[in-house]
């Protein structure tokens, strides 16, 4: 998926041009509803959980005896049916009105991005080691039953990424979604599970419940038959699947800070930092949220912001009234708008903006909720430094330790490779919007799970997946034949 600089925006532009077209056809041609009397175990939705996992795991046997070439085809069916346009449009579509959150444009987006670039069976290499001693083979392996715990703010996509890698490693997966989310992911699981079962795989390989709840995720993360937990959402939830003693691979939350220096392409950061925060509402855990700017340059980047989206907010008394709006008394985001837009949050205050409208910006103090905490929507606080140094040591900070990702527009190379040491973070973007370090406009592969907490990084197939050795002692080394005489 090769992807220009201008993707996002031109591609915004042709799915608003074509948006109720689409949502016609959606309409006509979608995925037929589960009837009535498939529910409880015809295409992996089951009553319980219980029977969820159980009905996996007889998958799961017979996937084993599955070849590559098979495991390659059942991934290609499953890039393949979400590639399908009605397909696509309409988890796109459902995902936004079900949970409230993001927009259509981008998830359209977002979802064909999972498709497309997450890493299949080509991810697990073989490696070989011969000597005198032998052969030994080191393979990825799989561990068996996957219990995958995906969020509201990116249900589809994580089903989607978290499928292709969890099927290509052979395991087959149980998916406990957030409630908010459930429609769509059944109608998602429905979908796969038919085409999966058109192509020949082994029935169930992908599974989850008609009613997801924390009790129904509490029991998968205990059963016996669960042999990994992937958990896809707050602090909270991946703290809770590391604590079960199981294998465990968490993508926890992030509180993205964005740098820019004296020495940046001022216009393009301002424009980047634009399109990257508004991407979907800021609903991705990598997306900017927060600016901290070098003080000669501050007034130049605002500026180039508002030319490009961007609303400012200079009044406190309109900051601190937006600050009541959308945080808790207690400190963090409230739902009800995580994910909106800023037109929508703009309005909720009295303030009318026209749909050119991306990101709320204002300038606050260094120690801001805005900018120590993760709201995951188009508000974007901007602090000023005295320099560079100043404004990796705030970056460092407001990052909170989460490790996750960060962004720095500057041409000092030494100033980039500084910050890129302090913070650590899993994903590290020089001059790009946030969402290069998923693939967008950048090299590499994408994935909406990405494990800050547990170490493995943005996740692919091998994630998943056991390392094992096949051992052939005293034989098959063919450089010498000093044995063989």
């Amino acid at each position: 998926m090769d992807i220009d600089a201008n993707l996002i925006e031109k591609m915004v532009k042709q799915v608003l041009n074509e948006m109720d077209a689409g949502k016609a056809k959606a309409e006509k041609t979608a995925a037929p509803e589960i009837k009535k009397e498939e529910k409880g175990g015809s295409c992996g939705i089951f009553n319980t959980m219980e029977e969820a996992i159980d009905a996996c795991d007889i998958a799961q046997k017979q996937y084993l005896f599955c070849s590559m070439a098979e495991r390659q085809k059942y991934v290609q069916t499953l890039r393949d049916v979400v590639l399908k346009q009605e397909n696509l449009e309409l988890i796109s579509r459902l995902a936004v009105e079900e949970t409230g959150m993001g927009n259509y444009p981008h998830k359209l987006i977002k979802n064909r991005l999972a498709a497309e670039k997450s890493p299949g069976i080509e991810d697990l290499e073989t490696t070989a080691l011969s000597g005198d001693d032998g052969l030994t083979l080191v393979e990825y392996c799989p561990f068996g039953v996957i219990g995958a715990i995906t969020p509201a703010t990116n249900p589809t996509e994580t089903i989607i990424c978290n499928s292709i890698g969890m099927l290509a490693a052979g395991n087959s997966i149980v998916f406990s979604p957030h409630p908010r989310a459930k429609d769509v992911t059944i109608r998602l699981v429905t979908m796969i599970n038919r085409a999966l079962e058109e192509a020949g795989a082994p029935k169930n390989l992908i599974v989850t419940v008609m009613e997801p709840s924390i009790e129904n995720t509490n029991v998968m993360m205990k059963h016996p038959k669960i042999r990994m937990l992937v958990a896809t959402g707050g602090p909270g939830i991946v703290k809770l699947v590391m604590s079960t003693g199981k294998k465990a691979i968490g993508a926890g939350a992030g509180n993205p800070p964005v740098v820019v220096d004296e020495t940046a392409d001022v216009k393009k950061a301002a424009i980047d930092i634009v399109n990257g925060c508004s991407f979907d509402n800021n609903l991705p855990c990598i997306a900017e949220k927060e600016v901290i700017a070098v003080d000669r340059i501050t007034d130049e980047l605002i500026r180039s912001m508002k030319e490009n989206g961007a609303y400012q907010v200079t009044d406190p008394a309109v900051i601190q009234k937006l600050a009541d709006l959308v945080r808790k008394e207690g400190g963090g985001p409230k739902t009800s708008f995580v994910g909106k837009s800023a037109v929508y949050i703009l309005d909720k205050i009295g303030i009318q903006a026209g749909p050119e409208v991306k990101v709320i910006i204002m300038e606050t103090p260094k120690d801001h909720p805005f900018v120590m905490e993760e709201l995951m929507m188009p508000i974007l606080p901007i602090v000023r430094t005295r320099n560079v140094d100043e404004a990796i040591d705030l970056a460092l900070i407001a990052e909170r330790g989460n490790r996750h990702t960060a962004m720095m527009h500057s041409k000092n190379v030494d100033k980039l490779t500084k910050m890129a040491k302090l913070l650590q973070t899993t994903i590290f973007v020089k001059n790009a919007p946030s969402y290069a370090g998923i693939g967008v406009g950048g090299e590499g592969h994408t994935t909406f799970t990405i494990a800050g907490p547990t170490g493995e990084g943005l996740t692919s197939a091998k994630s998943f997946c056991r390392k094992r050795r096949c051992v052939l002692s005293d034989a098959f080394h063919i450089r010498d034949f000093s044995k063989g005489l």
